[in-house]
């Protein structure tokens, strides 16, 4: 009985963090380059039940493996979907999209001030004071030999293989990274992304459009449909765990009685 309450309560404490993946990806439906994230949910190990003196006397039946039993499930990992969103046409000439697999290389700047590659598909960017590429969180956007890009006045042009040109003469290009693997990603923040160890580069086969850029990758029906569903069993295990104590009441009851 008191195993059924903390298998309830589990299931119960999956789904608020399942809803909590959920609402992130709804809050972030119209975050340029976000990344859709889902829960990946298994059980926990099997405890196998043993018969005590199924038959008194009979070896054989005596301690018999009769079955497994969990403790519920839990949040084993949240998994991120790369797939490419829609594209959305802008005219900016610092507004890129990268079409196929493949990042924007970022020098992000950790909590001690260290300098720290990250990438990302958010191609929304701009020009710092000091003319140097940047994403909107200041973040300088690295070329293909890992050098911050600084770009003159002019008329800025890119070509779909990234190389940047200003004024027809060319000034760097862009460093886009592709990955053999892409689960070997971290998320950092809403559109920023780490590699783990042992991440294998690959060379970038997609291209690179100027004047658009990449929606998310979030279907807000599916994440409807999802919220839902996430809600319904949330309130299921609620209500079974009211009946566990119910139950467990008035077996409590009627013993105290005998």
């Amino acid at each position: 009985m008191i195993r059924a309450l903390y298998t309830s309560a589990q299931a119960m404490n999956t789904q608020i963090q399942s809803m909590d993946v959920i609402a992130n990806n709804i809050a972030n439906v119209n975050t340029t380059g976000f990344r859709t994230s889902t829960v990946v949910t298994q059980s926990f190990p099997q405890l196998l039940m043993q018969s005590m003196n199924m038959s008194v006397g009979e070896a054989p039946f005596r301690d018999r493996t009769i079955g497994g039993m969990t403790l519920g499930t839990t949040i084993s990992d949240v998994s991120v979907n790369f797939t490419n969103g829609a594209f959305e046409m802008t005219a900016g000439e610092l507004d890129l999209a990268i079409q196929g697999d493949g990042f924007f290389t970022v020098e992000a700047i950790g909590r001690n001030g260290e300098a720290i590659t990250m990438f990302t598909r958010a191609g929304s960017f701009a020009i710092s004071s000091d003319n140097f590429l940047v994403n909107q969180s200041g973040y300088r956007i690295l070329d293909d030999s890992g050098n911050a890009i600084q770009i003159p006045n002019g008329t800025i042009e890119i070509s779909p293989s990234g190389v940047v040109t200003v004024n027809s003469t060319n000034i760097a290009t862009l460093g886009i990274t592709a990955f053999e693997d892409n689960s070997l990603l971290r998320q950092h923040g809403y559109t920023l992304f780490t590699a783990l160890d042992g991440a294998v580069q690959v060379p970038f086969a997609g291209q690179v459009y100027q004047g658009h850029l990449e929606r998310s990758n979030v279907n807000i029906i599916r994440e409807m449909v999802n919220m839902v569903n996430v809600s319904r069993k949330y309130e299921i295990n609620s209500r079974l765990i009211g009946m566990h104590d119910t139950t467990l009441g008035q077996a409590v009851n009627e013993i105290a009685r005998n």
